[in-house]
């Protein structure tokens, strides 16, 4: 039997991508206007990860299990403050939301969590 966590109450949206600063797949995003998100910049809470984009829209992830890359302290397991980092991934910080961390992966630097 294998450990998995993907598809555990999964809600994705679709909304308006950003012309000024547009979402792109695998990258934490924000929501920038009425129905439309952007790519996050470093520091922002985010309202989730786009799943796939393009110039018009933009398919996010905003609850359910998601592997993200991870820069800064590696997150420990269990419920750990996180916003996004410069390049679309997250970090550790206070004034982060907070998520459940279920996988730590120091040598690949990504970290799994339930949003």
């Amino acid at each position: 039997m294998k450990v998995s966590f993907e598809g555990m109450g999964e809600k994705a949206m679709t909304f308006l991508n950003s012309k000024a600063s547009p979402a792109a797949g695998g990258k934490t995003v924000k929501v920038a206007a009425a129905d439309t998100v952007s790519a996050c910049a470093d520091g922002d809470r985010f309202a989730g990860f786009c799943i796939d984009a393009d110039s018009e829209l933009a398919t996010v992830k905003a609850r359910g299990f998601v592997t993200a890359a991870y820069t800064g302290t590696a997150p420990v397991p269990g419920f750990v403050n996180l916003v996004s980092d410069a390049a679309g991934g997250v970090k550790v910080s206070a004034s982060g939301g907070e998520y459940l961390a279920v996988e730590v992966d120091t040598a690949a630097k990504t970290v799994g969590f339930i949003m």
